[in-house]
């Protein structure tokens, strides 16, 4: 079969993975300029420096022992390395934690900055729409690697009782502040945990890989991001940089070189034990951490079930 998966973050590379395995032609589009997904790095230019910064996921961990086998491939092959400061099963992807999903890309046909609006059957095939109004197909098989917000849009035009289920794991919103100073915070800790609207800032530049650059990424709770959720990303990003100098408590602080803020509307999603769905005859099927709780993990086992169904 020819099968094409609209997302290329974490679950849609891993169904891409085991299904082009057995054989069959996979081709994935995803609207972002890179891969990543939820477990993106974002680079910033300032003045000739390239400062990066991991402002999705922080780090995950390998509890399943399918995961910790593929955990332990990255590992020999450079693209994850353990943090220690996140606790004793925390991994990071290096040099930047999008890197086991650049990883699976590289091995995939992926059409990035490809973003698709539409999902048209044609018999038994699909087709998909892009914004720029380019078609292609026909594939044999249609799969949402999406969050369930934007899935939902797609399902319920072909699939009811998917698309309730897309509607049912509405995700929650989470600010992130990105900055960056010209010498190190006078704070002795790498990670500092729900304190007041923040549920995690961390020492971005403590990870191993990353550059000696004082980088920091501030993350809003649910509750605090939900209130704040329309405004303006530099006024959002100046309340998180307050926070952060906060904790200093009034010491003398280094040049501040960069500031900016990342709004994730659909940032985590709610447990599930749907696995993954897959309608045999219209050769139609939904995967992602919605489906199964908000970890990394939980994304790569919906994709490697999803294809498992449908190799099945």
């Amino acid at each position: 079969m020819h099968i094409v998966i609209v997302g290329a973050g974490m679950a849609g590379l891993t169904c891409a993975q085991a299904i082009s395995k057995a054989g069959h032609t996979v081709t994935l589009f995803d609207k972002g300029r890179g891969p990543g997904g939820r477990i993106s790095t974002r680079r910033i230019s300032v003045n000739e420096e390239t400062l990066a910064f991991d402002h999705g996921a922080q780090y995950f961990t390998a509890r399943g022992a399918p995961f910790r086998e593929q955990v332990a491939h990255w590992n020999t092959r450079g693209v994850v390395a353990p943090w220690p400061a996140a606790g004793a099963d925390a991994w990071v992807g290096t040099p930047g934690m999008n890197a086991p999903v650049a990883h699976m890309a590289a091995r995939q046909e992926v059409h990035f900055s490809s973003h698709v609006m539409g999902l048209v059957p044609e018999g038994r095939k699909w087709r998909i729409m892009l914004q720029d109004g380019c078609a292609h197909g026909p594939y044999d098989a249609a799969i949402l690697a999406l969050p369930a917000e934007q899935a939902a849009a797609f399902l319920g035009a072909h699939d009811l009782q998917m698309a309730v289920h897309a509607v049912a794991a509405r995700s929650r919103p989470c600010w992130t502040a990105m900055i960056a100073f010209s010498d190190r915070l006078p704070i002795e800790s790498d990670i500092l945990r729900s304190a007041g609207p923040i549920a995690w800032a961390a020492r971005n530049s403590s990870k191993p890989g990353r550059d000696a650059a004082e980088t920091w990424v501030v993350q809003a709770g649910s509750d605090w991001s939900l209130r704040h959720l329309e405004e303006d990303a530099p006024d959002v990003a100046e309340r998180l940089a307050a926070w952060l100098t906060n904790q200093t408590c009034g010491v003398s602080l280094p040049d501040r070189k960069c500031l900016a803020a990342h709004r994730w509307r659909y940032a985590m999603t709610r447990p599930s034990s749907c696995g993954a769905l897959w309608n045999r005859d219209l050769r139609l099927g939904a995967c992602g951490d919605w489906l199964l709780g908000p970890r990394i993990e939980l994304a790569w086992q919906s994709g490697a079930a999803l294809a498992a169904k449908i190799l099945a």
